[in-house]
């Protein structure tokens, strides 16, 4: 299979760079003759293993920005299209369609597939060296083993889930071949837990280096793959009642080790939402909540994505370039500057997403959407769009207010509350969410210049992060994969689906904590809209927890709200068996198209890697 049998020349290659670094750093007038090195040579030293253990680890760059088939298509991202659900012609990504363009050949599934393989093979080769190490101490060869089994882990879990009986091999790749057998998912699932258990025994509590895997990596993981196998999806991963135990019980020793942050903005880039009045101070990526996360740094030589592949060529974190909305097209842009930065229609919110928050008392409304627009130059003589009054032009001032976007429980009703381009009264567009573009249509009137972006919906911001240059990368902060947060939602899910004995009470106990951090005000009554698919309605409903009504949707829904563009969501709807109910409720595309099915639950395998297997894979049902 190619996504197997190119890791020997990748990984040596990486540890060689890794070398010459470290010569160019103290002496780089010395010469090194490091091309007579060879693999059977380099990987049996203590420095060559280290650096084998090393190249294991650039790949979650590329994975994690792989986002596509965790995000897009569920019930709160979509990918843009420029078009709108009302309309027949279907123009957007079969993601979010379902439609028989979802198959083997589409793109996202080879690439995904590819690197989750090559995370694999390069892991594999560091666990098949280790008994050929000399010279190195036991207890540090023992680590750097368990860190390469976490990985391994953590990119067969993903393949599990993406696409149910994978091949699973779990030695060095030592030459090419075409047999790529398909293991079933139970076994799958009996590997990972055992390499995770065995890693939990040896890693240490905390790193030597900051952002190597840990103990806790390793018990947050458990806690997830318990709880996956725990639904059993289909009877075929070998679940039990007990997973959730046990699910439920590694949960809680992410709780005791991991403290939840005081506020939950302390947990992304500080930023502020007018850019001439933007944060400059310094940033904090290591919060003690934060159990694992892809690292990045300042450095442009070193925070780039795996060399191997060409995904990042800007180089550094993404996730600030990816989710819509933009301020470019804003009347007094100073355009492609850093000031608003760039925002690709990649992962575009849901505008039923919008309306599973409290805008006033939950403050990861806040923190998520910019709701006020500014100019940032002045602009004289500005004519608002649409033209309501020929005659009618305003002058714009630097750090003016010029678009609104109101919150779903208060929308603008009156002129006395609408924007001059609509025939109101304020010198700003003002924007309801029913009339939230995003791509799925143009709004009635906006001083908004809707470009190619769409800027007629909130930017979704969690991730910008000022200071850093103009493009698709370039960020320095790292990304979160595990958190403390989601323990306690993993404990919440594991009561109830019969877990028992957890230390902190009952599920809504667990879902209070993650709620409540976030409340401006604690402890009161937070109100979502009772249907979000329905973008006009203003019926409200609490999402507090209770005993009575804590379900797998209310904690899907608080899971949304917390866990927002980070790795998971596909995931969180496949695990629950809600993918299709959630995404024909609140995906519009998946609605007009109607065509999402069980058969969705798993991904096809990409047509290439079944051309490349002696004898062919079998392809996943439905496909």
């Amino acid at each position: 299979m190619k996504s197997l049998i190119n890791i020997r020349i990748t990984s040596f290659a990486i540890a060689l760079l890794g070398i010459v670094a470290a010569g160019c750093e103290k002496d780089f007038l010395v010469e090194k003759p490091v091309t007579t090195l060879t693999t059977d040579v380099y990987y049996k030293t203590e420095a060559g293993f280290e650096d084998l253990v090393r190249a294991c680890y650039p790949l979650l760059r590329n994975i994690h920005q792989n986002r596509s088939l965790v995000l897009n298509g569920t019930d709160i991202f979509s990918q843009s299209g420029f078009s709108d659900p009302k309309f027949s012609t279907l123009t957007t990504s079969p993601l979010e369609h379902y439609d028989v363009r979802l198959n083997a050949t589409l793109a996202e599934f080879q690439s995904l597939w590819t690197l989750l393989y090559t995370e694999v093979a390069r892991t594999n080769t560091a666990i098949t060296r280790a008994a050929d190490i000399t010279g190195m101490d036991a207890t540090l060869k023992g680590i750097r083993v368990a860190e390469a089994k976490f990985l391994r882990s953590l990119a067969y879990f993903y393949l599990v889930q993406q696409w149910g009986d994978v091949p699973m091999p779990l030695v060095e790749t030592l030459s090419p071949s075409k047999e790529a057998t398909r293991v079933p998912s139970a076994d799958i699932y009996k590997q990972i837990i055992t390499d995770l258990t065995d890693a939990e025994s040896i890693l240490p509590v905390t790193a030597s280096n900051y952002g190597r895997v840990t103990k806790g990596a390793a018990q947050f993981l458990l806690a997830r793959v318990y709880l996956t196998r725990g639904w059993n999806f289909k009877n075929a991963l070998g679940g039990t009642a007990a997973d959730f135990d046990l699910a439920l019980q590694y949960a809680d020793k992410i709780i005791d080790a991991y403290p939840l942050a005081t506020a939950y903005n302390q947990l992304f880039p500080t930023h502020t939402e007018n850019p001439l009045k933007q944060y400059t101070g310094a940033q904090n990526d290591k919060n003690a909540e934060i159990v694992f996360a892809v690292q990045y740094n300042s450095d442009v030589l070193t925070n780039k994505t795996d060399p191997a592949f060409t995904q990042d060529a800007a180089g550094g974190n993404n996730l600030h370039s990816v989710f819509g909305g933009g301020g470019e097209g804003y009347p007094g842009s100073k355009g492609r500057t850093t000031d608003y930065n760039r925002h690709q229609p990649i992962h575009i919110t849901n505008p039923a997403m919008y309306r599973l928050f409290d805008p006033e008392n939950d403050s990861r409304y806040d923190l998520n959407f910019v709701e006020v627009g500014y100019a940032l130059l002045p602009v004289a003589g500005f004519k608002p769009l649409p033209v309501v009054n020929p005659n009618l032009k305003i002058d714009i001032k630097a750090g003016d207010t010029v678009v609104y976007f109101r919150p779903w429980n208060k929308p603008a009703t009156t002129l006395a509350e609408r924007g001059i381009d609509y025939g109101g009264k304020k010198n700003y567009s003002v924007v309801n969410v029913d009339e939230y573009s995003g791509g799925y249509g143009f709004i009635n009137g906006s001083v908004v210049n809707v470009s190619g972006f769409p800027a007629d919906q909130p930017m979704m911001w969690k991730f910008w992060q000022p200071g850093i240059a103009y493009g698709d990368a370039y960020g320095t902060f790292n990304e979160a994969v595990f958190r403390s947060a989601e323990a306690y939602l993993i404990a919440a899910e594991a009561i109830v689906k019969g877990a028992k004995n957890g230390k902190l009470g009952g599920a809504e106990v667990y879902y209070n904590k993650v709620l409540d951090r976030a409340l401006v005000k604690k402890g009161t009554d937070p109100k979502c809209a009772k249907a979000p698919e329905d973008v006009k309605s203003l019926e409200a409903v609490s999402y507090r927890a209770t005993a009575a009504n804590i379900t797998i949707d209310l904690i899907l829904d608080e899971r949304a709200r917390e866990l927002m563009g980070e790795y998971s969501r596909w995931f969180d709807l496949k695990r629950t068996g809600k993918l299709v109910e959630r995404v024909k409720k609140y995906n519009p595309w998946a609605a007009k198209s109607a065509a999402i099915s069980d058969k969705h639950y798993l991904r096809p395998i990409p047509q290439a890697e079944i051309d490349l297997s002696f004898p062919a894979m079998k392809q996943n049902e439905g496909y």
